[in-house]
């Protein structure tokens, strides 16, 4: 190689670094480190007292829930209640975030960290409403930082990545970009997750009858107090019930609960205009009327239902009941008739909605008259009271 040539060799060589150089330098263009303090509060001043709603944006999805005097309410629910548990313990989340990590931030670089707007990208966008219903701080949730996975030699080898953190923004604003260390992971318009799962209870039944529209499959049963098993009404002589079937009515509905609620629902379309219908009964009073719907998506049913109770609201006194026993006892009767004007009150009103169950939750309300007796192939397998066999492998000499 002469002197000319390795002249041109190392022009070129220049040029293409000097190149490359540009292409890097391009690219990085507009990096800069994030303003955000590493531990310091990214909601700083947020008065969560003075909060009227959150939004929460993902997709063409939405959720708002929203402040209604003291109570919060799920406005894609038609106001039904909110969790406020689970509000408040989502705001506390948002005051306490921190920076955990400094990042290098640009408009480039947004959508690696799936900081883009709902609806652009893949973002979640959390707001926060003043008293006026509109915006006063917002949040961009972004990609998930995890831990763990194939590669991780401790948990996450058997278990799998899990988030530990998260990249937000704040009110928008780029420089604001920060690493989390709390994935936020329940920020999701589903507004199912968000509703108050308190229900209704029924306590100690005495009495349940079951209609269907095919009467032969409706049924009734009553027990002479909490204790005792269950008798069929109208049993007939060849009936031959199965105490382990109706021993399940003992604990229906005791510790009931529900998917979702429905809004706007459609009898007919849901099977609410000749739906099965139980009427429960209780030992202290209580009368329970619950409607059943025809089976939806998922195995789950429509459900509705009404409370009516005979409260006990005066005290009758023992014989030589002493004053400072009458005290205590017209105490302890006046705190349990607050505590079932309380239950009775609440019930009620959430008896004017709509509900979407498991099946599991209602599983004893859908069984037929014939379903509550012993099953015939178990009746007469060898062994059972009712079944006449010999000894298996030796002759039967009384014949």
């Amino acid at each position: 190689m002469n002197t000319k040539q390795l002249a041109i060799l190392v022009a070129v060589g220049l040029a293409l670094g000097g190149a490359g150089l540009y292409v890097r330098n391009q690219q990085s263009a507009g990096y800069r480190q994030s303003s955000a303090q590493l531990g310091g509060a990214l909601l700083a001043g947020l008065d969560a007292s003075a909060l009227s709603g959150l939004r929460i944006t993902q997709g063409t999805n939405q959720l708002n829930i929203l402040k209604s005097g003291n109570d919060w309410t799920v406005k894609e629910r038609g106001g039904y209640a909110a969790n406020f548990g689970s509000i408040q313990d989502f705001v506390r989340k948002l005051v306490d975030l921190k920076a955990t990590q400094p990042v290098q931030v640009g408009p480039s670089r947004l959508p690696i960290l799936e900081l883009v707007a709902p609806d652009k990208g893949p973002g979640v966008l959390v707001e926060l409403l003043g008293a006026d219903g509109k915006t006063t701080r917002s949040l961009l949730l972004g990609k998930k930082h995890t831990k763990g996975g194939q590669d991780d030699g401790g948990m996450g080898a058997m278990g799998g990545a899990w988030p530990i953190g998260r990249y937000v923004m704040v009110d928008n604003k780029i420089e604001t970009v920060a690493l989390v260390n709390e994935p936020l992971a329940n920020a999701e318009p589903k507004a199912d997750q968000w509703l108050e799962k308190d229900w209704f209870k029924v306590e100690q039944p005495v009495s349940v009858t079951v209609t269907h529209a095919e009467g032969t499959n409706s049924f009734g049963l009553t027990r002479t107090n909490e204790f005792s098993e269950w008798t069929l009404t109208g049993a007939k002589s060849e009936d031959k019930v199965d105490s382990a079937k109706t021993g399940l009515f003992s604990s229906l509905l005791s510790s009931p609960s529900f998917d979702d609620v429905l809004v706007d629902p459609q009898p007919a379309a849901l099977g609410l205009d000749h739906p099965i219908e139980a009427k429960i009964r209780t030992a202290g009073g209580w009368t329970y009327t619950v409607k059943v719907g025809k089976a939806q998506e998922g195995d789950r049913y429509p459900v509705q239902f009404a409370t009516e109770a005979q409260l006990v609201t005066q005290r009758t006194p023992g014989k030589d009941e002493k004053k400072e026993d009458a005290e205590k006892l017209d105490k302890e009767f006046s705190d349990k008739l607050k505590k079932q004007q309380e239950k009775l009150k609440a019930e009620q009103a959430r008896g004017r909605w709509t509900y979407l169950v498991s099946k599991w939750t209602i599983d004893p309300i859908l069984k037929k008259r014939s379903e509550l007796m012993v099953d015939p192939k178990k009746d007469e397998a060898p062994g059972s009271p009712d079944a006449v066999s010999s000894p298996v492998g030796l002759p039967n000499f009384g014949q």
